[in-house]
């Protein structure tokens, strides 16, 4: 009978430390990163939440575009979250070698046409609304400086003139860019195809030859300063991805030339392409904000705020204070991710909903010293491939059902690392910046027990970040109530 009971005590005890074991190991879910979160039982392992003030400025970095980037063409004319935007591209394209001539004689050559080809990458905004497209000639009075890296967002100063249109408008069917084009000399898809005057051909294939405008690069530019494509402002509400270096761009010159007899005719088409190094180029993208609900809450100084706006650059970034942070108590410190979340525009769900969140946020801090932009100590690192952790850090969009919406976008930071810093070692509490870069640069310090001052620079290109122009997202505040950006910091005590 003792036995019996003895018995039965032991496999009530092993009952209870199975349950007990089982409910302390299980694992927190977590959307990045890679290590294993303790449960938090409220015993040993703890959970809380770290308020956070924000506030939102405009962005006056130099928004950097270079020859490989898409560029953008377009006009957003309604968006009430984020205003007006609209985008204009001035480039060359030339012969792939100088001097350059066109095969025959000209008295015998037929001129055909003329067509501007560009290569179509995506949109930003609605692909439903048809968009009109420009094509002119910059002016010689105003011509593109090779030498000049144009940042996207201030105005060129001079801004380029133009001269004759070169084409008829052009309305673009976002829709049908994807369609295939087939002839001769094409076999492709996701290009915009703009016939040019005949005026232009005739220009490009009798007027112009060997003697003169393509006798060498530096005549040719005093020939021809180049493009300005840009778009009309009503109706339109997108920006088109263009990529000059693609070979989908291209400006293609048809003609007819005598062949093997004078009523036999062959049609013959000459190539100008982008050659990175021997064509400038500039994008420029301008932001009107009059009217729009974010102009009420971008600052010049400290205005918290229930709810935050990044705009893609050139756009707006948040700045973000956690006033709690540096005096939060020494602990062992599992997980803390900054959490943050897009709130939804119930009142205008359609245009919400194409007007997409920027695929990445990068997280920084702002040295006011220098004014540079810096890494989040021990957490943003770069590895031995040179290439940042971003996949652990965080940053990249992640669509979730959360409070009732089938899709919203939310951005998560490990800064674990970080904050173990802060209250181990007294590390500075920084105040953080959340942006949506295309191209930018971090000045970089190296993670912990790295000593001394060098900072090397770091480089963000859009394979990383975003393409320019692409992506505005609105975001829960510290204060709002229901998409709250929070610091959730999961711990133990020493």
């Amino acid at each position: 009978m003792h036995s019996f009971f003895t018995l039965r005590r032991i496999f009530f005890l092993a009952i209870i430390s199975l349950v007990v074991f089982t409910g302390c190991t299980r694992i927190n879910s977590t959307d990045i990163g890679a290590g294993l979160i303790p449960a938090i039982d409220g015993v040993v392992t703890k959970d809380t939440l770290l308020d956070v003030i924000t506030d939102t400025f405009e962005d006056t970095d130099s928004a950097r575009v270079y020859s490989s980037d898409n560029m953008m063409v377009g006009s957003i004319t309604n968006d009430p979250l984020f205003g007006k935007s609209k985008a204009s591209m001035y480039f060359q394209l030339e012969p792939a070698y100088f001097p350059f001539y066109i095969p025959g004689h000209k008295d015998s050559l037929k001129v055909d046409s003329a067509v501007l080809c560009l290569s179509y990458k995506g949109v930003f905004g609605d692909s439903l609304t048809p968009l009109t497209l420009r094509v002119s000639e910059i002016a010689q009075s105003t011509p593109i400086n090779l030498l000049y890296s144009y940042p996207a967002n201030y105005p060129f100063n001079p801004a380029f003139q133009t001269v004759s249109p070169l084409a008829p408008p052009k309305v673009i069917d976002v829709r049908r860019l994807g369609d295939s084009v087939n002839n001769r000399f094409e076999a492709t898809h996701y290009q915009i195809r703009i016939r040019l005057n005949s005026a232009v051909a005739d220009r490009f294939l009798k007027a112009y030859d060997s003697t003169n405008a393509y006798k060498t690069d530096s005549a040719f530019k005093t020939y021809f300063a180049g493009f300005a494509l840009t778009a009309d402002v009503g109706g339109a509400n997108a920006l088109l991805k263009i990529n000059l270096a693609d070979t989908n761009t291209k400006l293609q010159l048809y003609y007819n030339t005598a062949s093997t007899g004078a009523l036999v005719r062959d049609t013959n088409v000459a190539k100008f392409v982008f050659s990175s190094g021997y064509c400038a180029f500039a994008n420029e993208v301008s932001r009107d904000r009059t009217g729009s609900q974010m102009a009420a809450h971008v600052t010049t100084t400290s205005k918290p705020d229930s709810l935050v706006y990044v705009q893609t650059s050139p756009g707006t970034y948040v700045r973000i204070r956690v006033p709690g942070l540096q005096s939060l108590s020494n602990r062992i410190i599992h997980r803390a991710e900054l959490i943050a979340e897009q709130v939804p525009d119930d009142a205008n769900p359609v245009i919400d909903k194409y007007m997409n969140a920027p695929r990445y946020l990068l997280l920084s801090h702002y040295d006011s010293a220098t004014k540079n932009k810096r890494n989040i100590p021990n957490d943003y690192v770069i590895g031995q491939d040179g290439n940042p952790n971003i996949s652990t850090f965080g940053g990249f969009k992640v669509d979730k059902s959360i409070q009732g919406y089938d899709r919203v976008a939310s951005y998560n930071f490990d800064l674990s690392r970080y904050v173990q810093g802060v209250v181990t070692r007294k590390d500075t509490a920084f105040t953080l910046r959340l942006s949506a870069p295309s191209n930018d640069s971090l000045s970089y310090a190296s993670p912990y027990p790295t000593t001394g001052t060098t900072r090397s620079v770091l480089y963000l290109s859009p394979n990383i970040g975003n393409d320019i122009g692409d992506g505005r997202v609105r975001l829960g505040g510290g204060t709002h109530s229901r998409f709250r950006m929070r610091l959730r910091v999961i711990f133990s005590r020493i």
